[in-house]
């Protein structure tokens, strides 16, 4: 994963262009994506898609002829959908087109201008403090021009019609955490699930550029949205910080206890945010005419470490082992909604006998059999067709993943049926 958040870093991305396309065309390489084009100038709801945006060139050049920014060093240097300049300005003239992160002196900020048509350049605080008076040449060779909005989409079918889906934004140019490390870990959890031997349910993925990218695929898909039962938004996971869990709008959605409930057993610090109108795509997938399950995890929430929208945002800040720990949290969600049933006992007039069965046997030889036990009682007592293994583990303080293999055991055995 952190090998190919390092291989499409130097990618320039934006809600639209070739740059979007050259990443997708890269994860379509690894996971078989469709892409999606959608014109400009088509409606989606109250947005229209904008014209395309595409960077051959882009500098300054000071007053003794030295070119001081060059968005071919570093992508963030230019104000995203910077319309095209060829001009020779005045220090004075220049200043309200640069932007700087004071807070971060050293580094670049990442700004845009998506929906004004506007022209700059980003550069760090101390470079900007250090400009002198004098004539810059500026030069920005871009296009805006009717094109096409790209998106990509992987639908994997399960035993259900009912979907689970993950949504990411692939917008972001050369920023690691925010959020080549959502499009990397969407990648390879996406192959884990097409590698798996069964599916009860179906997964839908989706990597689109920010909001806009998130408003198409509801408006090209809005009579499928009913079969999402499940679904997270994907971002900043990549970083060493905590896990943070961002409700989905109903707040007591079942993706909502089950990423609790998965944080909760980590062990590991985390923390969980009630919904609001304000971060990711899950905004509009929680609008209120879709009123989505679907909530956010990240490990630091946006905004929330200093690297965020700067060129400090890059392969070194991101980790394999933070990487790969967020990978293992998503499967474990996977793996808990996919077994997240509702049990009938079929021999509720008291307590079966389990000795007979030979089940105390089974698990005689394991130091946590007790465990396994209490598990059994616990899953035997509650299964009366209203209580899922989710609500058992909530009750009685245990393991989902150990519940749902004593769970498996006792259908083995005849004592329980799943009713769904």
């Amino acid at each position: 994963m952190h090998r190919f958040v390092s291989e499409l870093f130097p990618i320039l991305r934006s809600i639209t262009g070739q740059g979007t396309r050259d990443t997708l065309g890269r994860i379509r390489e690894r996971i078989g994506i469709d892409i999606h084009e959608v014109p400009s100038g088509t409606k989606v709801f109250d947005w229209e898609i904008p014209d395309e945006w595409n960077v051959s060139e882009a500098w300054i050049e000071g007053p003794d002829g030295d070119r001081l920014i060059d968005f071919r060093d570093n992508n963030l240097h230019l104000l995203n959908y910077s319309e095209p300049v060829d001009a020779t300005v005045s220090l004075e003239e220049l200043k309200p087109h640069l932007f700087s992160n004071p807070a971060m002196p050293d580094h670049i900020p990442y700004r845009t201008s998506y929906y004004k048509r506007d022209w700059g350049f980003c550069l760090s605080h101390h470079q900007l403090e250090n400009l002198k008076d004098g004539n810059y040449r500026v030069v920005v060779r871009s296009s805006l021009e009717p094109g096409v909005l790209n998106y990509g989409e992987l639908f994997v079918p399960g035993e259900s019609e009912e979907e689970v889906l993950f949504s990411t934004h692939v917008c972001h140019p050369s920023l690691a955490n925010d959020n080549l490390s959502g499009v990397a870990l969407l990648t390879f959890l996406a192959d884990r699930i097409l590698k798996a031997d069964r599916r009860r349910f179906s997964y839908r993925f989706v990597f689109v550029p920010g909001t806009i990218g998130s408003i198409t695929w509801l408006a090209r898909n809005e009579s499928r949205v009913a079969r999402i039962q499940h679904g997270l938004v994907v971002a900043c996971v990549g970083d060493p910080g905590h896990f943070h869990y961002k409700k989905s709008r109903r707040g007591t959605a079942e993706i909502d206890r089950v990423v609790e409930h998965i944080l909760r057993r980590s062990g590991e610090p985390y923390g969980i945010r009630d919904f609001s109108p304000y971060g990711y795509d899950e905004r509009q997938y929680c609008s209120p005419g879709f009123n989505l399950p679907l909530g956010c995890l990240s490990r630091t929430p946006h905004g929330k470490f200093p690297e965020y929208h700067t060129s400090a945002d890059n392969p070194d800040f991101v980790t394999p082992v933070a990487l790969e720990g967020s990978l293992l949290r998503f499967m474990e969600i996977v793996e808990c909604l996919e077994q997240n049933r509702t049990y009938v006992n079929l021999n509720p007039k008291c307590e079966p006998q389990l000795g007979r069965r030979g089940l105390y046997r089974m698990m005689g030889g394991y130091a946590d059999a007790q465990e396994d036990q209490m598990a059994m009682l616990w899953i035997l007592n509650l299964a009366d067709g209203s209580n899922s293994l989710l609500d058992i583990a909530e009750r009685s303080g245990m393991g989902f993943d150990r519940l749902g293999k004593v769970a498996d055991t006792l259908t083995e055995q005849g004592l329980l049926t799943s009713v769904r």
